[in-house]
């Protein structure tokens, strides 16, 4: 699949246009090959059958290669309560998916990743059961660094661990996951096997 440039630059988007929490959050709808094709409304797009738009999935791994994952904030209205990657969301329309994920970093765990690149894209339709929402996303994925402590936003997680592969293996066969999780885990296992080393097992 094509990659959208992730270059960090923002075209078209300003603090002044960037959503506040109280109005409707839009995101770009993308056709098969990534291309943008419009806007929709976050909650509108995710309605089944979900209309296909743009998002992005970071996975952090600290100098041990161990990978840091949250658990989704229970007040969240899609996916509460399950564990899933270091971060995720979607780009506002006009933003990268580089300048996302960095935004996104730094307002659910207060950091900024000691380094971040681009691993690839995938694409898939996840229903949701518990909320009846779907995910139909074009899905840009990074992985990275971390260094710093995260200091996670109690709004958007409930709780972070980090976990070697192995240790990732035993809870995800205990523990709820968000649908999407494996997906995006194993479309971005190259560029994490190339970023930790065979060692760590990924």
């Amino acid at each position: 699949m094509p990659i959208t440039p992730a270059n960090g630059q923002t075209a078209g988007l300003s603090a002044a246009s960037a959503p506040a929490a109280a109005e409707s959050i839009m995101l770009e709808l993308v056709d098969e090959d990534g291309t943008t094709i419009g806007t929709a409304e976050k909650l509108a797009a995710h309605q089944p059958p979900g209309q296909l738009h743009r998002a992005f999935s970071v996975f952090l791994f600290d100098e041990k290669g161990r990978l840091l994952l949250q658990r989704r904030a229970l007040a969240k209205y899609h996916s509460p309560g399950v564990w899933s990657n270091t971060c995720c969301g979607h780009p506002y329309p006009g933003e990268t998916p580089f300048a996302a994920a960095a935004r996104r970093t730094a307002e659910e765990l207060g950091l900024a990743p000691a380094l971040l690149a681009e691993a690839g894209t995938v694409r898939y339709n996840h229903p949701d059961p518990a909320s009846g929402l779907v995910e139909q996303e074009f899905n840009h994925l990074f992985v990275g660094v971390v260094r710093a402590e995260p200091a996670p936003d109690p709004a958007e997680i409930g709780e972070i661990a980090f976990v070697t592969a192995k240790e990732l293996a035993e809870r995800h066969a205990r523990e709820p996951f968000s649908a999407w999780f494996m997906t995006v885990l194993d479309a971005a296992r190259p560029a994490v096997r190339e970023l930790t080393g065979p060692s760590a097992g990924w």
